[in-house]
């Protein structure tokens, strides 16, 4: 089998459908249990959908919120001309930290600008373009990113992984997951490990789902065993997504990330980052910037609904951290291999290639 048709074996799952003028999304708060697609006919709701993590991870959510306009616009087919400003308002709020979401949206609007001399049913076939196009280059970027990041991987490294970065955060394929899957293809790994993700538990129902669901070897590790884990020394890599890196390498990701680069640091074990470029915020330049989304405290007092905590426990719940650029050995977007210094290289290669 070639390693371009063994990538296909291993990536199976698809958790956005633009099917019929209507936006489908796997709700991805009922995995594992549940395998439901949701279907979506307006902005509102879809907003809704990234706000309740129906749909989640960066680059997906800027993916949903692309096709959140087409739904917009879609209910306005009739009308003399297009005033979407309502819905790129109400995308725009339903998450602060994930940056892609910004950049879809962005480019959304620059097509309708660009088009508004058209007739609105063929700005609706323009946007609906765009949202699609976005969709099939995140997955080809994806891919990309899979190559790249393999290539740094040494063969029968054990791997570690935190959240869920692959086909059910991304178009499909997956960011780190995306790695891993080609490492795997490659026959560089045999044994990956996800962390449970507290508190929406991302890498125990989604990542282990998604994982066995390919048949790629995962063991579950809770949050607190990490440590255990790298002291053992078997473990080469760690291997993460990112929702913003800012323009000096810094990177606010799911949280526990940090705890995970400092615990990396400490075990010699080379720390990776996995995202498109559309997640760099070049208009930032240092992570301690980074809006950081505070959740609702019942997330952690509470797991399915049922109290873990006395009643009216007080309790912190940031959906993010920020993980210093001196922390991270390689960033990886499909433009290239990025290393420190972060600053400089990260300026000169997207600059390069745009």
């Amino acid at each position: 089998m070639s390693i371009s048709s063994s990538l296909e074996t291993w990536d199976s799952v698809r958790a956005i459908r633009f099917e019929n003028q209507q936006l489908q999304l796997l709700d991805q708060r009922l995995l594992p249990e549940q395998e439901t697609y949701l279907s979506f006919d307006d902005a509102q709701s879809t907003a809704q959908a990234i706000t309740d993590m129906v749909v989640r991870g960066a680059p997906a959510i800027g993916i949903t919120a692309a096709y959140g306009i087409v739904l917009a616009a879609q209910q306005q087919a009739s009308n003399d001309a297009l005033n979407l400003d309502n819905a790129f308002d109400v995308l725009a709020a339903s998450r602060p930290t994930a940056v892609n979401l910004f950049w879809a949206l962005k480019k959304m609007r620059n097509i309708l600008n660009n088009n508004r001399a058209l007739p609105v049913n063929e700005q609706i076939e323009k946007l609906t373009q765009a949202a699609n196009t976005i969709y099939q280059e995140d997955i080809e970027a994806n891919k990309t990113m899979g190559e790249l990041g393999a290539s740094l991987i040494e063969h029968g490294s054990e791997l570690y992984t935190h959240c869920n970065t692959g086909s059910l955060a991304t178009g499909g394929y997956g960011t780190a997951l995306g790695v891993i899957r080609t490492a795997f293809a490659k026959g560089k790994t045999q044994q990956v490990f996800a962390g449970e993700t507290r508190p929406w538990l991302q890498g125990a129902r989604l990542t282990a789902w998604e994982l066995m669901r390919d048949n790629i070897p995962v063991k579950l590790s809770s949050e607190g065993a990490a440590g255990q884990l790298l002291r053992q020394g078997k473990i080469k890599w760690i291997i993460v997504g990112a929702d913003r890196i800012t323009a000096n390498g810094d990177v606010a990701n799911k949280i526990g990330t940090y705890n995970l680069a400092v615990l990396a640091k400490h075990h010699n074990v080379k720390f990776m980052v996995v995202a498109p470029s559309t997640t760099f915020d070049m208009d930032m330049f240092d992570g301690k910037d980074i809006p950081i989304e505070e959740r609702p405290h019942e997330e952690v007092t509470k797991i399915q609904g049922i109290n873990i905590a006395p009643q009216n426990c007080d309790a912190i719940n940031p959906s993010f951290d920020m993980t210093p650029n001196e922390l991270i050995d390689a960033i990886i977007c499909e433009k290239g291999i990025l290393r420190a210094p972060y600053d400089q290289n990260i300026q000169q290669l997207l600059a390069d290639k745009d």
